[in-house]
């Protein structure tokens, strides 16, 4: 298993998060040894969904998406569900954080809906990616390259379509995290 205890990764997220695309990698990257935090629009408890229809399962924030600060953090991923994203991409600031990972060439993990996200930041435009299939046409009329593939890695950006590619996900998000050389002390 990797050993990331030097890494520090930050999900965005809000309600409407679908469930496996936020616990599964938080908990993969937490067992890895990483620092993980989520930010939201409040630090109120947030609500996951399982395939957009039945409750999920609750998380508290740890902070605002207005106390982010992208120079702490490694690398950001973003889970999709459909109202998550939707919510999120209306957010000033959370569009602001995805353009500053892609400025400092940080990477960024979208899985799902959550490339909606990267349309929304201008950030797509000639890179290769995949999202569920709703959201291709959008990410095709912005400039990416799109594909049907369970992962997708161009440079610092890794997308994958649906909870059932997050294995594969999980594994880029690692090894990308691997190549990421620790801050001298």
């Amino acid at each position: 298993m990797a050993d990331l205890s030097d890494t520090n990764v930050l999900i965005l997220a809000a309600d409407g998060f679908e469930n496996s695309e936020l616990f599964k990698p938080r908990q993969a990257l937490l067992d890895a040894g990483a620092e993980v935090t989520l930010a939201s629009i409040k630090t109120d408890p947030i609500q996951g969904v399982v395939h957009d229809s039945d409750e999920g399962d609750k998380i508290t924030p740890d902070m605002t998406l207005d106390q982010v600060d992208v120079s702490r953090f490694d690398a950001l991923v973003l889970p999709g569900g459909v109202a998550n994203p939707d919510t999120m991409r209306l957010q000033d600031r959370a569009i602001e954080i995805v353009r500053e990972f892609f400025d400092a060439e940080k990477t960024v993990a979208a899985i799902c809906h959550a490339p909606w996200l990267l349309v929304e930041a201008g950030v797509a435009k000639g890179r290769k990616a995949t999202s569920w299939p709703s959201v291709r046409t959008d990410l095709k009329n912005a400039g990416a390259d799109v594909v049907d593939e369970e992962v997708v890695i161009d440079g610092n950006l890794i997308t994958s379509r649906k909870p059932d590619d997050i294995p594969a996900f999980n594994n880029a998000i690692m090894e990308a995290l691997q190549k990421v050389p620790a801050e001298a002390a």
